[in-house]
């Protein structure tokens, strides 16, 4: 599929992709939807570091930090490849 992949997905799962220039609104709200992934993302690694620096954590707070984690790390992945598929591709390179 040639396309934008979208930082969001269907209610059932499924990609969504954009195609294309790339400078209109949906690809606008996409690129503020990547930030924000991406900010939570670093609050979250941030959280997370302070979180297992305490010696006595409950298994609640474990589980809910793992399933944040989880959740975040899908959206940065999901970025990733978006921007990735995005480059320049170099026949030589």
């Amino acid at each position: 599929m040639n396309g934008r992949l979208l930082p969001w997905t269907g209610a059932d799962g499924k990609p969504y992709y954009l195609l294309g220039d790339g400078e209109g609104h949906v690809s606008r709200l996409a690129d503020q939807i990547e930030s924000l992934h991406l900010g939570m993302a670093d609050g979250l690694l941030e959280h997370a570091a302070a979180l297992l620096a305490e010696h006595h954590v409950a298994r609640d707070e474990l589980r809910y930090l793992a399933t944040r984690l989880t959740e975040s790390l899908r959206d940065v992945k999901r970025v990733a490849e978006s921007r990735g598929a995005r480059l320049p591709c170099d026949p030589l390179g």
